[in-house]
């Protein structure tokens, strides 16, 4: 993560944006004493999303958790696909 002013952001824009897509970093541009910008490459925002999505219903949560829970005891099996 890094840490910027909105002053220096602005003299060097594309680098701190270079360094945002390129390197998956996220960028807090401080405004103030409880002000700021969070600024992520859009492949991170898509997954913050997507996390957020699979975790909104408590259904979904504990589905995930048992998953995790079995791949943990490694009692998963594998399974061919049918193909068509």
């Amino acid at each position: 993560m890094q840490i910027t002013t909105v002053s220096d952001f602005r003299k060097d824009i594309k680098r701190y944006l270079d360094r945002v897509t390129n390197n998956f970093e996220t960028l807090i541009i401080n405004r103030g004493k409880k002000s700021g910008i969070v600024v992520m490459s859009l492949d991170e925002y898509n997954s913050l999303i997507a996390t957020n999505h699979e975790l909104s219903s408590r259904k979904n949560e504990l589905r995930l958790d048992s998953a995790i829970d079995k791949l943990k005891s490694g009692t998963t099996f594998n399974k061919d696909l049918i193909e068509n």
